[in-house]
């Protein structure tokens, strides 16, 4: 529930329609989906290989998602999994959010090619991509 937000970065070639290779970038703990692209420029490479780069979010945010009294547990810190404990149940669903609700928007939305699709991560985030691949192999094709 609620508004999640993912950012994503389009090589030339998926915007003429030519169907592209996607990465799904998993951040770690505490960072947002425009980390990646502001510190790693990434872009400049994906360009080079024509490749889409998909960034979700790590957390549900706003003022009605639960937050805890502790650093690591909350908005920032949702592992890619899906909460089964109240109060997070209710908004921390992040495996399915970017397993269902992204990844067929991505396939829905853009000209990706469905084949080579792979996951990876740092971090928070690379346990994320290691747990959602060995999961979901018949989604992610390559996990780093």
């Amino acid at each position: 529930q609620g508004e999640s937000k993912f950012g994503i970065y389009l090589p030339a070639q998926a915007l003429a329609g030519q169907a592209c290779p996607t990465l799904f970038y998993l951040v770690r703990f505490n960072l947002y989906r425009e980390t990646f692209a502001i510190k790693a420029h990434a872009q400049r490479l994906a360009a080079q290989l024509g490749l889409i780069l998909v960034t979700p979010d790590t957390s549900p945010r706003g003022e009605q998602v639960a937050q805890g009294d502790h650093w690591d547990i909350g908005q920032g810190a949702g592992f890619y999994i899906n909460a089964t404990q109240a109060p997070w149940a209710e908004h921390f669903q992040m495996e399915s959010y970017v397993v269902e609700e992204l990844y067929d928007l991505v396939i829905q939305q853009f000209a990706v090619q469905a084949e080579r699709i792979g996951i990876f991560g740092h971090s928070m985030g690379g346990h994320g991509a290691l747990t959602l691949a060995l999961k979901y192999p018949e989604k992610f094709k390559s996990v780093s």
